[in-house]
């Protein structure tokens, strides 16, 4: 994607980041307790100047100790997060409108709750910047405190919006597989892989991973890529396990972890790699990347449902 990008550089923490981040990092405080401060799930008032306050972390760690994630991570990857109503005012005070797409290494320390970017995203809807460069030295510096690393940053101008493109999710359609179902919680254990043949290298894909959201209970819908090396995995065993998703609350990135290690200890592949294009809410799609081998990143390519 084409368009004004900033490096990897943080420059200075947002106001409260300090308050919020401890909230997130308190030892006693689970998932569920850090939510409970978090503006999802309840009426808000859209602040349309500047407040950089209003973005909230969450620790990932805390579901990670779920899946017995300590330690050195079994995978790499990236967050990124495409946000279609970005807009402030230049001097003169006309409005101006472009398209950001964030970059936030899987290895940082937070997620930022959703519908707090989108508020923080809102607030400069009347704020007058000298110009572009001025809106992304902003944003990179408070995103990258709220996520706790630094993050990349590409801002999409009007003049640019022909040039994006879309794509689909290469792969074998899981989807084609005529099974029954009567289970929609995540059960791992039902996955099955053919230890006894040899290796296969092969790329799967579905349109039916659903979730749940971690407070609201809101349907988050995905497409989902997994890509593999090793014991040739049961087609239809995994498709059961994704549709298990349907009723599982959980946030995208933790969703697309769960996945991949669940499939990692169940099937045992060398090399894995598992991609989910999630459909936008609030102007915001999140498409969680994570991979266990080096390889290229895959391209920001919107599906259809985004």
């Amino acid at each position: 994607m084409k368009g004004i990008s900033l490096p990897l550089r943080p420059r200075r923490r947002a106001p409260n980041y300090w308050h919020n981040v401890g909230l997130a990092f308190d030892k006693g405080y689970g998932v569920t307790g850090q939510l409970q401060s978090s503006p999802l799930g309840k009426s808000s008032a859209y602040v349309s100047t500047y407040s950089p306050e209003l973005l909230y972390p969450i620790s990932r760690q805390g579901k990670r100790d779920e899946l017995g994630l300590t330690g050195t991570l079994p995978f790499f990857g990236v967050d990124i997060w495409n946000a279609y109503e970005v807009s402030w005012l230049n001097l003169r005070g006309k409005p101006q409108v472009a398209i950001l797409t964030v970059t936030a290494p899987a290895d940082s320390p937070n997620i930022v709750e959703s519908k707090s970017f989108k508020l923080y995203l809102n607030s400069f809807n009347q704020t007058r910047l000298a110009n572009e460069e001025a809106l992304l030295a902003l944003l990179r510096d408070d995103l990258s405190a709220a996520f706790g690393a630094p993050v990349h940053l590409t801002l999409t101008l009007p003049e640019q919006f022909e040039q994006l493109k879309m794509g689909e999710l290469d792969g074998v359609l899981l989807d084609r597989l005529d099974i029954e179902v009567d289970a929609y919680s995540p059960a791992p254990e039902i996955l099955k892989a053919d230890f006894d043949a040899a290796p296969v290298e092969e790329t799967l894909v579905s349109h039916l991973l659903k979730s749940n959201c971690l407070v609201t209970g809101q349907p988050d819908w995905a497409s989902v890529q997994i890509k593999y090396a090793g014991p040739q995995i049961d087609q239809e065993s995994l498709l059961r396990y994704l549709i298990g998703f349907r009723e599982h609350n959980e946030f995208h990135e933790q969703c697309v972890e769960r996945i991949f290690t669940d499939i990692l200890r169940h099937c045992r592949p060398q090399k894995l790699t598992v991609y989910a294009r999630y459909t936008r809410r609030g102007g915001l799609d999140i498409n969680p990347w994570r991979t266990n081998h080096s390889g290229q990143r895959p391209p920001n390519l919107r599906t259809a449902r985004q």
